[in-house]
């Protein structure tokens, strides 16, 4: 299982406290399984006609930003063990 946090306005939209479990080892089949057991998310996270990352959204995991490699690439070993999450994180902007 890997264990995906959140933002805190995407937990709320959601209903969940905390973490959520789904299965997957890529950022694709991990971002299908989330919007497929929380469908409320569908386009919140990436483009539902393009299926593109949103551009304020970022994705990391284990210290890195995954946010720029493909979709289909495996995710870290520690992440799909359960050991680290997932995290999808609002980006800043501003000045």
């Amino acid at each position: 299982m890997i264990r995906v946090v959140l933002p805190a306005h995407l937990r709320e939209l959601a209903g969940v406290d905390g973490e959520v479990e789904v299965e997957g080892t890529t950022i694709a089949t991990v971002l299908d399984a989330l919007e497929a057991r929380f469908p409320m998310l569908r386009g919140t996270i990436r483009d539902r006609a393009t299926g593109r990352r949103r551009a304020f959204v970022r994705f990391y995991a284990c210290a890195e930003d995954l946010s720029h490699e493909p979709v289909d690439a495996p995710l870290p070993g520690p992440v799909v063990a359960g050991a680290e999450p997932f995290m999808v994180v609002g980006a800043m902007a501003g000045g």
